[in-house]
């Protein structure tokens, strides 16, 4: 369903890639040097400044606390991609057991683990957030491990495919005609050969799982006040927007966006590289 939503990106111009790849360059940029680079503390008010207009002091503007929201966007960048990084860490340390034991093993394990999976599909990503939540209590690693949770069979479901694949190659059985066990067979030579393709579809899923951690954020089931994560400042916003200022919510939206679209290009193109198998 991912890749058929993206599929039409294929087709870009190799301009449009590197103009993503530069988004995605100043989006890491700005996670790296929030400190440095942003003009003001994100988590200053001025109340002498609320809902002020783009100037020469705030070039985007303040919003409903007169907090700076260049400064927010920039330290917003670091907590956003962290956590798709982190949520996509546990979903593929998670969906990737599961494809790769399931592809080995085969016969009735496959089975089971494959019913596993379906029924986690069965689940929408939020139900995984409020059965989590109902445990550990609302925060980022609660949206952290919801999400993972969803994203896992996704993975998994890839990760079998290829590795049926990769485990139908003749130098798998050579090795298992030297001795060679299941578990160092399949992470010093099978998982190590899979990583390119894995890799490249991880890319792409990098933008959905930065757009469900928003959508979570914006919810109020991840990150709380007065953090600058982009979701959680769309719902700070939207007060705002009733009152016709759209600064504060619009700004943070089309950061994620925009980021998210350029890591769709930027995906598809390096899966399409990446997946290249000799």
């Amino acid at each position: 369903m991912i890749i058929q939503a993206v599929a039409p990106i294929r087709k870009t111009k190799p301009w449009v890639f590197y103009i993503c790849l530069g988004i995605l360059g100043i989006a890491v940029a700005a996670a790296i040097f929030a400190d440095w680079v942003a003009p003001y503390d994100p988590s200053a008010t001025d109340f002498s400044a609320l809902y002020q207009q783009p100037t020469a002091e705030h070039w985007f503007g303040t919003d409903q606390l007169g907090r700076d929201l260049l400064s927010r966007v920039i330290h917003g960048a670091r907590p956003s991609l962290l956590g798709a990084i982190a949520l996509l860490a546990f979903a593929t340390a998670v969906g990737v057991l599961i494809g790769i034991v399931a592809a080995w093993r085969r016969g009735w394990v496959d089975t089971v683990l494959a019913r596993l999976t379906d029924v986690m599909f069965a689940f929408p990503g939020l139900l995984f957030v409020v059965l989590v939540i109902a445990v550990f209590d609302r925060g980022p690693a609660t949206a952290v491990i919801g999400m993972g949770l969803a994203f896992a069979p996704v993975i998994a479901k890839f990760t079998r495919a290829i590795a049926l694949e990769e485990l139908s190659r003749p130098y798998v059985d050579a090795y298992r005609l030297q001795g060679v066990g299941p578990i160092p067979l399949c992470t010093r030579y099978v998982l190590p050969n899979l990583m390119p393709t894995l890799l490249g579809y991880l890319v792409v899923l990098f933008g959905e799982g930065l757009l469900s951690l928003a959508a979570l954020n914006f919810l109020g089931f991840g990150a709380q006040p007065p953090s600058s994560e982009w979701g959680l400042m769309v719902q700070e916003g939207r007060s705002g927007v009733i009152q016709g200022f759209v600064g504060p919510a619009l700004i943070p939206g089309l950061a994620i966006a925009i980021v998210v679209v350029a890591t769709n290009v930027v995906g598809v193109r390096l899966s399409d590289k990446l997946a290249v198998r000799t």
